[in-house]
């Protein structure tokens, strides 16, 4: 009786799998498009939860004070 053989190359994540559909459905410029409208949805979630941590501090000091 014989062993399994043993896999030599990883199984890949959905992360890799998402982005080998993405390189042969898209062209590059538009995989760089796609990736840095992702990354200005990112920075303009980060900046909205600043301005609410912002507000929710001078709310707090304003309040104290009367």
């Amino acid at each position: 009786m014989q062993a399994a053989p043993v896999r030599a190359t990883a199984i890949p994540s959905i992360t890799d799998a998402l982005r080998a559909v993405e390189s042969l459905l898209m062209s590059g410029g538009q995989r760089t498009a796609r990736r840095n409208a992702w990354t200005s949805v990112l920075e303009d979630r980060r900046r909205a939860k600043d301005r609410f941590e912002a507000q929710r501090v001078l709310e707090e000091v304003t309040s104290v004070r009367l």
